[in-house]
């Protein structure tokens, strides 16, 4: 045995090497406790074991409870030839399970009770078997109790309730070695655990023992019979249960009479009250079926209705069964993987290349995590190992087993061996290698032992140490305190953690995790020292391909949340002087540990699914670490390894220099800056400002060289990064800087400082407006002044934000641009101006226009900034010089914002004006020309209004069929104004109107308009020459527009009868209709009419239908 096993043994020895008057024993006195943690002493204990006299147990009670415990009553009986029968019945006595502990085990989810039961759906804690079973044990519902042999048996009824009549219940328990190995029970249960009526009849036995009647094995009762006794015993037994047993009673009796028959070639007769055989198993009553019909039925719900957490559960018992060293963990385990193998979305998932949900995936996880415990046991069997290792390899050769990371194939070496971190071979790494699956790391583990020497030495004692050993090489076993150390890959020493503390060894597990610990600490002490050796010659590189590619936060045996939780939970209710120095707690530790693992250098693994498990198991790691109030010796170890991290180099997440595709802190150092803030505000920011940077956006960034230290493994593929959660990584990156933003307001060095880091590290512009925004509301909170040097370093990340939008596509970009005058308006007038005089860099004309400009001149701006006369006129000239730049540049955007904002100044209107007219001939669409010349007639310049609407008429088309343009409003609107001023302007404005509109409908809307009023209204208010009569269709201009209208209805029926449909022939005639009426305006229209309707009669004459209309209404 190894020297901790062989410990392990002595601490278990048998009471009898200890004095027999053991406190509180009576006849039903049960070793261990109860569920609920009460020492089962009986009536007659008493505190302390003080206060009364107890008597002695016997030498044959002593003698039968070890028995029971530990052999088969088969080898009893074969040792000896006759078996007295008092020792028999304290054999069988001692036989059944005096604790209640596993039995709460094996009919509930928890051992304290505190979960749900497996169908998840009523979170009533009473409704749990276990506590079902007390509460019927509790009120008298078990009756009938008889013990013959190793068999239980009873009656329990389920007392009736509103929804459901009494019921009684016929319950029967085997049991062997203190095990229960078979239960049975009327009421149907089918569960993984037991029904509450098994947990009521158990209990009844270990509580109240002596109430139980209890018989020898029935064969031995049957020995004791003459043949007349024996054969009345059958023939009653017959006659009792007849209806059940007499065809079996029958063939039987002709299967013993005859003599070839297999029966009588067999010594003696089956007896299940004789308990187990020497062959037998021994081990709790698990049921196999019931356990993959449930992991089944989870499995295909996939996710809904919580079966997820019911997996959960079920792992969860499998470690519960681990530290109770219950040989059904393994097995358990063994039945959820072969069903997680048999789920047939693997198969699916892979067909398609689609990938597992999340939660899923991390199911896996904990499914490889378990095996990863279960092989490393350290009292398995050489034949258990075996076993398990043949399963796993026949797991992992499936196809569809899944990959470790997800999707991606993992490149990296087999890590799991008993090897110094980092001694591997570039040989060994170059090698091509399968995809590792989620059992690779346990078959690995299969080939780790527990021999080695110093291994056993520190798990076995607390007082392992050596004081005169000199740590003066990498592989010491000791540190310079003389304190052990382990030397070993740190996920691969982790899990031996894990798995000591799985099996029931916290304590050892503890003492392995401190040496652990301990070689981390020197570990990294000594990167320290190599780094400050070789600090110039790093530092000229400015890059490194130091780097770990396989980080403790993140990894599959999470090893930094196992050296946590194991210093906390198991060092809890430790003692801490043995295994600590002076000062030093668990606690302490746990934090420590996690501040190593959190800034350890790592780069960032492939594959979606590893990489945001990387960033949730930081965030796990953080979550624990803020359970944690800080005192001063926490205070000391942040400092302490903040230090570390600042000056560890390539070996640090925070050193001078990192690896390219380093792992950013960012969500590290945010809680680092906040804890360390109160304490050490200049150290604190030292850090955050560092952990700033984010290399893999760097352009100037290289993979780096390919040398590498002696110590650290270095494999950097000459590729560019897959970061699939950079963009969670850049929000990390902002709470950082919007952190340090708040903390600095009030102290200008620092905000500059923190500025120009932002400006230089952060590249995402949604995120940098973010921080504008967040420093904004910081400086102009309710309670307080405005901050003016925090508004202004708002203000300039909103600039920044303006620089970097500018030339690409951002929908937020007209926020970004209100938001930024807003923030210049809090900072003061010459902000607003500084924006205006450089808007070109920051803004579109159509902006500095349409949002900045008119914003500035605004009345709220003006009553904001409390400006006097002098102040809003030069404000005002600023932006009027803006717009005229930006009409310059932008005529057909930003001309009509350009005149709204020069109103007030008739030069800068003038030069508006004449802006437009220059950009009309070429620049400018019609839609723009008839916005701005409605916009002077509106503004009283209906000359001028009337000179951009003709230019807009050059640039329209309007063809026949486009009777419902969105321009023809425009033409309307353009040709009413022309009228308006007068019979010239119409004159000249109809030749553009028939160049322009083919359209037939909108000719005769235009004609009708022109001969229902005189021209000339508006110039007819300031004279008198207008004579009031209505213009003749005979003459110019209206003549030229009438025969243009004639000829578009001409043009317009010939098209639409090119492809007409009969479901049109009623909508043709109405537009003929139309067409008449305009026909007849001339003196000669009629005439005309009738020409073009037989025209028209001749030329579609193959139309009969239509023609036929046509006749009826037009002749």
């Amino acid at each position: 045995y190894p020297v901790y096993m062989i410990r392990e043994e002595l601490l278990q020895q048998p009471p009898a090497k200890r004095p027999c008057c053991r406190p509180g024993y009576n006849p039903a006195c049960r070793q261990g406790q109860r569920a609920g943690g009460v020492l089962c002493g009986g009536p007659g204990s008493a505190p302390g074991g003080l206060g009364k006299t107890h008597n002695p147990e016997s030498l044959l009670d002593i003698a039968a409870r070890r028995v029971a415990e530990k052999w088969p009553f088969q080898r009893v009986e074969e040792r000896f030839e006759r078996i007295p029968e008092p020792v028999q019945r304290r054999i069988v006595y001692w036989s059944f399970p005096r604790s209640e502990k596993e039995i709460c085990m094996y009919s509930s989810f928890n051992a304290g009770g505190d979960e749900s039961g497996t169908s998840g759906e009523n979170n009533d804690d009473t409704q749990l078997p276990f506590l079902r079973g007390v509460t019927l044990l509790e009120g008298g519902w078990v009756d009938n109790v008889l013990q013959v042999g190793f068999h239980l048996s009873g009656t329990v009824t389920d007392p009736a309730t509103s929804s459901q009549p009494e019921m009684v219940c016929s319950v029967s328990v085997s049991f062997d070695r203190c095990k229960i190995t078979a239960v049975t029970c009327s009421c149907g249960n089918k569960d993984i655990f037991y029904c509450a009526h098994v947990v009521a009849l158990a209990l009844y036995r270990v509580r109240k023992p002596e109430q139980v009647k209890l018989h020898l094995p029935i064969s031995e009762t049957l020995f004791q019979m003459s043949r007349d006794q024996l054969q009345k015993f059958v023939q009653y037994l017959i006659s009792v249960h007849h209806t059940e047993v007499l065809p079996t009673a029958q063939k039987l009796a002709d299967e013993i009479l005859s003599t070839n028959s297999e029966i009588n070639q067999v010594h003696g007769a089956p007896d299940p009250t004789a308990g187990a055989s020497v062959d037998d198993e021994n081990c709790w009553h698990l049921d196999e079926e019931q356990v993959q019909e449930q992991v089944k039925l989870f499995l295909s719900q996939g996710g809904y209705h919580g079966s997820g957490k019911q997996l959960n559960l079920l792992f969860s018992k499998v470690r519960e069964m681990l530290r109770m060293r219950d040989s059904n963990g393994a097995r358990m385990l063994t039945l959820i993987t072969e069903q997680f193998m048999a789920d047939p979305r693997l198969a699916l998932w892979r067909q398609q290349g689609t990938t597992m949900n999340d939660k899923y995936r991390q199911l896996w996880d904990e499914l490889g995590a378990l095996w990863m415990c279960i092989v490393l046991n350290p009292h398995c069997k050489t034949e258990q190992k075996c076993s398990w290792l043949r399963e796993l390899r026949r797991w992992n050769s499936v196809d569809v087993c899944p990959w470790e990371d997800g999707n991606h194939g993992n490149d990296l070496p087999n890590l799991t061996h008993s090897l110094p971190q980092g001694s591997l071979s570039p040989t060994i790494l170059s090698e091509s290698r399968p995809h590792r699956t989620v059992f690779t790391r346990a078959i690995e583990a299969c080939d780790l032992h527990w021999q080695d020497r110093h291994l056993q030495h520190i798990i076995a004692s607390d007082l392992y140490a050596n004081y005169c050993y000199h740590d003066n090489q990498d592989g010491s076993l000791f540190d310079t305190r003389g304190w052990p150390m382990w030397h070993e890959h740190v996920p691969t020493a982790c899990a031996r953690v894990d798995a000591l503390r799985s099996h029931g060894y916290p304590r050892e597990a503890l003492r392995l995790a401190i040496a652990v610990v301990n070689t981390l600490r020197r570990q990294q002490q000594r990167q320290l020292e190599h780094f400050r050796r070789h600090k110039k010659e790093l530092l000229h590189k400015a890059i490194t391909s130091i780097t770990n590619m396989e980080g403790w936060v993140g990894h599959p045996l999470d090893p930094i949340g196992t050296l946590f939780s194991t210093l906390t939970e198991t060092g809890r209710g430790a003692e801490e002087g043995r295994l600590l120095g002076e000062g030093e707690s668990y606690g302490a530790l746990a934090v420590e540990t996690a501040l190593i693992g959190l800034g350890q250098q790592r780069v960032m693994p492939d594959g979606l699914y590893a990489q945001e498990k990387v960033c949730r198991n930081e965030e796990q790691l953080l979550a624990k670490l803020q359970e944690v109030e800080l005192d001063d010796t926490l205070v000391k170890i942040f400092r302490k390894q903040a230090v570390f991290l600042l000056e560890s180099g390539p070996y640090s997440g925070l050193g001078e220099i990192v690896h390219r595709e380093s792992v950013p802190m960012h969500t590290f150092t945010r809680y680092l800056f906040t804890s360390l803030l109160p304490h050490d505000a200049e150290l604190a920011y030292k850090i955050a400002l560092r952990a700033m940077r984010l290399p893999v956006l760097e352009s100037t960034a290289s993979s780096g060289d390919l040398s590498r230290p002696h110590h650290m493994v270095s494999v950097v593929p000459n590729r560019y990064p897959r970061w699939f959660t950079l963009s969670h990584i850049e929000s990390q990156q902002c709470e950082l800087a919007s952190t340090m933003l708040t903390a600095a307001k009030g102290d200008s060095c620092k905000l500059e400082t923190v500025l120009e880091s932002i400006q230089k590290n952060i590249h995402s512009s949604s995120h940098i407006f973010k921080l504008a925004q967040d420093a904004f509301k910081i400086a102009t909170l309710m309670d307080s002044l405005p901050d003016i040097t925090l508004l202004k370093v708002s203000l300039e990340l909103g600039l920044q934000v303006m620089r970097i939008t500018l030339s690409t596509l951002n929908w937020r970009r007209r926020e970004m641009v209100r938001w930024l005058v807003t923030c210049a308006t809090e900072v003061g007038v010459y902000a607003l101006d500084s924006i205006m005089q450089s808007w070109f860099t920051l803004f579109t004309p159509t902006e500095a226009t349409s949002i900045v400009a008119t914003t500035v001149m605004s009345n709220t701006t003006i009553v904001r900034l409390r400006l006097d006369c002098h102040q809003q006129e030069n404000l005002a000239s600023s932006a009027r010089t803006l717009a005229l730049q930006c009409a310059m540049k932008d005529p057909q955007n930003c001309a009509l914002s350009a005149l709204t904002l020069c109103e007030k100044d008739h030069i800068a209107f003038e030069t508006a004006y004449q802006i437009v007219l220059d950009a009309a001939v070429a620049g400018m669409s019609y839609t723009q020309l008839f916005t701005i010349a409605r916009y002077m007639e509106h503004r009283g310049y209906p000359m001028r209004a009337y000179k951009l609407a003709t230019l807009a008429m050059a640039h329209l088309n309007l063809s026949y069929n486009q009777d419902t343009h969105p321009a023809i409003n425009d033409v309307l609107w353009a040709c009413a104004l022309s009228h308006s001023l007068g019979k010239n302007e119409l004159a000249a404005v109809i030749p553009l109107v028939v160049k322009s509109v083919k359209c037939a409908t909108v000719l005769s809307d235009i004609l009708r308009r022109c001969t229902l009023t005189t021209p000339g209204m508006v110039s007819a208010l300031h004279s008198r020459r207008n004579s009031g009569k209505l213009m003749s269709l005979d003459k110019a201009p209206l003549r030229q527009l009438l025969d243009a209208t004639i000829g578009a209805y001409i043009n317009t029926t010939h098209s639409r009868l090119t492809h007409i449909s009969p479901r049109h022939y009623s909508e043709f005639i109405e537009f003929l209709g139309k067409s008449r009426e305009t026909f007849l305006m001339a003196h000669d229209g009629h005439i005309q009419f009738t020409q073009f309707i037989d025209n028209l009669k001749q030329i579609y004459k193959g139309k009969k239908k239509l023609m036929m209309l046509v006749r009826e209404r037009f002749g």
